[in-house]
């Protein structure tokens, strides 16, 4: 289960695979070269304007991103992300309005419900609030951390609580609406050409039209599974580089480490067939705690990955070498358990869930 990607594209993250880390490279360009590579229709219907499949096939096409920069994937996850509440969206005009656009790569989705999926754990409550206003609403908060959000212009999706005790929503913000405000980039340690900022909400009018959906606490478990396993894309694709690089340093010296290596990538593979064949079957809307399951475990082999891969090398890897790679993915492997919802949280999710079944029992 796999993406093999152009060879142009393949060539073009590889040279600047290191820029997109450290923020220097010119971050307008990653769009629409993964656009012009056609993945952003992968897993959207023909009906759509997208190249048919699944899910899962989206899921394969970021993890071949992250085997050559997790920063590109990240992009690719948020965009990715925002498509597929289009197409889980009841709003049709909406879709047929907004999608073009995003498939072709000219405009940017941004994902912006890392604190809905939060909220809907009860981690964490709604941090934009909505009040009636004629037939639409006026809006305040802000997201203090959302990615994508391209500064030549942007689209992202937030989740509203309401103040007239209407069900909290999910809608979309253009970036230039009035009283929407990007920040600077955040100052991120690695990922730095993800456009990855704060959003700032004061006093937005909205309407109907506007609305991606109308109940968030019913939508929002419907979404979950894509929205994770997506994200575990990311995981995917780094998990199988550091375990390439590893395995083309294991040299006679350390060949001591093939059983660990025979073993984490074995048990990568279970990990990938066990996500495909939950999103396929539809198991994770019902049971998303084997997806959070799933999620955790990835997070642990990408760890585990990167660490063999360190001790294959050997000093090399401690050497400043951007070509070599290590350094960047180490440094990618770092945000991979904190990516909302993170592993501590989703870790404290099962807990509670665990607690919950025995005071039933």
């Amino acid at each position: 289960m796999s993406t093999v990607l152009p060879e142009g594209l393949r060539d073009w993250l590889g040279a600047h695979a290191p820029a997109l880390n450290d923020g220097s490279a010119n971050d307008e360009a990653l769009l629409p070269a993964l656009a012009s590579a056609g993945l952003f229709a992968i897993g959207v219907p023909e009906s759509f304007g997208g190249a048919g499949g699944r899910t899962g096939d989206a899921v394969d096409a970021i993890a071949a991103v992250a085997e050559h920069s997790l920063a590109a994937a990240f992009v690719f996850w948020g965009h990715r992300a925002f498509i597929e509440y289009l197409l889980a969206s009841p709003n049709a005009a909406l879709r047929e309005r907004r999608l073009p656009a995003l498939l072709d790569g000219t405009q940017a989705g941004a994902t912006g419900l890392s604190n809905a999926m939060k909220f809907l754990c009860g981690i964490e409550s709604l941090q934009i609030e909505a009040v009636r206003e004629g037939e639409g609403w006026r809006l305040d908060g802000k997201l203090p951390w959302v990615t994508n959000l391209r500064k030549s212009g942007f689209v992202c999706a937030a989740a509203v609580s309401s103040r007239d005790g209407e069900p909290p929503f999910i809608v979309a913000l253009d970036h230039d609406r009035p009283g929407v405000r990007r920040s600077a980039d955040l100052d991120l340690i690695a990922m730095r050409g993800s456009n990855t900022a704060a959003l700032s909400i004061d006093d937005v009018r909205i309407d109907a039209a506007d609305v991606i959906a109308g109940d968030a606490r019913d939508w929002l478990p419907r979404v979950r599974p894509a929205f994770l396993a997506l994200q575990c894309g990311m995981s995917i694709g780094l998990a199988r580089a550091a375990l390439s690089a590893a395995q083309a340093r294991c040299s006679s010296a350390r060949a001591t480490l093939q059983d660990a290596l025979d073993a984490v990538g074995d048990g990568l593979a279970r990990q990938v067939v066990a996500l495909h064949d939950g999103l396929a079957a539809g198991r994770f809307v019902a049971d998303p705690v084997a997806l959070f399951r799933l999620r955790i475990a990835l997070a642990d082999t990408v760890q585990r990955a990167v660490q063999l891969e360190l001790q294959a090398s050997g000093g090399r890897a401690y050497l400043v070498d951007p070509q070599f790679g290590f350094a960047r993915r180490l440094q990618e492997s770092a945000f991979v358990p904190v990516i909302t919802p993170s592993v501590t949280q989703l870790e404290g999710e099962l807990l509670k869930r665990a607690q919950q079944t025995a005071r039933a029992a």
